[in-house]
């Protein structure tokens, strides 16, 4: 029988992290091997099974990435910025899968992993779920269908715990539509209003965030002309669709040449 693919989730003690052990440990393709936290974290040294409150999993927490990495064939990393590009070294010399659920990366963030990219697969998204990534090419269609008279706005819900905005989703999403209108994002974003702000430009893409409560993700792209408004929406109930799409991530990487791959080409909606 052949040896099922190894994975190694990182940030086990947040509320991702725990989901995503869930999963692999549920999965039929996909085992675990290793649990990452930072050093110092109360969990290291426990079985991440019983750090979670539940039964022993055999899979003991550890903060030194480097031995993890070299057992694993897939890294499963929403950490912080600066984690995963230190991370995305270590997996490329491991040759292991780094699937990125990561978000606030900055231009300087994202050309580190690039390099890492060299030597290893790295697939990257601001949002794993299969219906996030079917509303992104939506919204790059209709973008592109209409012109400047229909302002773009990006309105985006999150938990109150979050700590970046606009969120991952909500970039993909701008960056969709930036690409239907042919333009660059960093051109014709608006990211906030106060005060008094002016009309809006013609052609600015615009961004809202909403935090509150214990929402999981929401996300509407508005298109708004004189008389007639469309909106598309996305609504997630359930973290458990962004840990699905990032196995789904890891095991597809498995076979790939190195390279920077997102989830439009994992599900295969690539043009």
């Amino acid at each position: 029988m052949t040896e099922l693919p190894g994975v190694v989730v990182t940030g086990v003690s947040g509320r991702m992290g725990q989901m995503l052990v869930r999963e692999v440990m549920a999965s039929e393709r996909l085992k675990l091997v290793g649990a990452l936290e930072r050093p110092g974290h109360d969990w290291i040294g426990r079985d991440v099974g019983q750090a979670m409150g539940g039964s022993a999993l055999g899979v003991v927490v550890e903060d030194d990435p480097l031995e993890a990495f070299a057992r694993a064939q897939a890294v499963i990393d929403f950490s912080a910025p600066a984690a995963t590009v230190a991370f995305a070294a270590l997996a490329a010399q491991a040759r292991a899968v780094h699937v990125i659920g990561t978000t606030g990366l900055t231009d300087d963030d994202i050309a580190m992993l690039g390099h890492a990219a060299r030597h290893a697969v790295i697939v990257r998204a601001g949002n794993m779920s299969l219906g996030v990534n079917l509303l992104t090419v939506l919204t790059r269609k209709v973008a592109q269908a209409l012109d400047a008279d229909y302002d773009i706005e990006i309105i985006e819900s999150h938990h109150h715990h979050k700590v970046d905005a606009p969120s991952g989703t909500a970039l993909m999403l701008g960056e969709a539509a930036a690409q239907g209108r042919g333009v660059a994002l960093a051109d014709v974003s608006e990211r906030g209003r106060d005060g008094i702000t002016g009309a809006r430009t013609r052609g600015d893409i615009g961004f809202s965030a909403i935090r509150g409560g214990d929402i999981v993700g929401e996300h509407d792209v508005l298109f708004a002309a004189a008389g007639e408004r469309i909106v598309l929406r996305h609504i997630a109930s359930d973290r458990k669709v962004f840990a699905r799409g990032a196995l789904k991530a890891a095991l597809w990487g498995q076979d790939k040449a190195p390279g920077e791959y997102d989830m439009l080409d994992v599900l295969g909606l690539t043009d």
